[in-house]
């Protein structure tokens, strides 16, 4: 009777490991709670080919986001100062503009980018069978500007007068296995200009990538980041085709693959400006 009897209380009564589980909702509840945490992330794991994606956490409001760098945590401000914002205002207008023939600024840095070309060929014109010698897909260019406007053009009228060794080897297509159908030099530029405008997006209200809000604090120390970084995404693209023995029909393929090792890149630990890009030291 009695063993039967300390059955039924046993059937009865809870467990140790019931009663936990019944009253922890309410000891959570009113343990202390701790403060807030600043935002920190956990650690950012990068993938052989992958891109970033878009962190939710990333909005108007915050002083810094941080994200992990081999277990040290970076700050990457997003308020910016009013020189930063100035900066950001000044590329944004670079890149809505359009390259217009009838402005005389815009032909002259046109004629410029041929004198730096080709400092001892005299230009005909504008519009001239000359310019598909640099790899215009016609005689006239500005028809190859409409992707990503003026921009492009100052982008290589910058590799020509800040790089002129590095620009003048891809320009003749000289080192290297070459192909037989290479890509055209000039609009190859053009595509790369876009290539980084698209990673970059600019435009969009919030930064929605790490490589966004990298990019920014480089252009917060030197307002030529976005020239610097053109300059050295043309580069990787030119090792990248001959590495892979591209031809013409693979361009799109290159320039996806350049564009993921930039982003790498640019997401390297001691990468803390455009100059401290591995791939920068191809340029010369």
């Amino acid at each position: 009777l009695s063993n039967s009897s300390s059955s039924s209380r046993a059937t009865a009564s809870p467990s140790a490991l019931q009663l936990l589980v019944l009253l922890l909702p309410s000891l959570l509840h009113d343990a202390p709670k701790p403060a807030a945490a600043p935002f920190l992330l956990p650690p950012l794991q990068l993938q052989e080919h992958a891109t970033c994606g878009a962190p939710p956490w990333i909005g108007r409001g915050l002083t810094c986001v941080c994200f992990n760098r081999k277990g040290v945590y970076q700050r990457i401000f997003v308020n910016l100062t009013p020189q930063q914002e100035e900066r950001v205002r000044r590329l944004k207008h670079r890149m809505k503009v359009h390259f217009d023939t009838s402005r005389t600024d815009h032909q002259a840095a046109l004629r410029a980018l041929w004198s730096a070309t080709y400092p001892d060929i005299k230009l005909c014109g504008l519009v001239s069978d000359q310019w598909k010698e640099m790899g215009w897909q016609g005689k006239d260019p500005s028809t190859d500007f409409r992707g990503a406007g003026f921009i492009s053009l100052e982008n290589l009228l910058f590799f020509a007068k800040t790089f002129s060794i590095s620009f003048q080897r891809l320009l003749k297509k000289q080192g290297g296995k070459r192909s037989a159908w290479e890509y055209p030099f000039a609009v190859a530029g053009v595509n790369v200009t876009f290539m980084i405008m698209q990673m970059l997006d600019l435009d969009a209200t919030k930064p929605r990538t790490f490589v966004r809000s990298v990019f920014m604090q480089m252009l917060s120390e030197n307002e030529w980041a976005f020239d610097l970084l053109y300059c050295v995404a043309f580069v990787i693209m030119d090792k990248q085709w001959l590495e892979r023995n591209a031809t013409y029909m693979e361009f799109n393929e290159v320039l996806k693959s350049t564009r993921a090792q930039v982003e790498r890149e640019l997401l390297m630990d001691d990468v803390l400006r455009i100059e401290d890009m591995p791939s920068y030291t191809l340029l010369c």
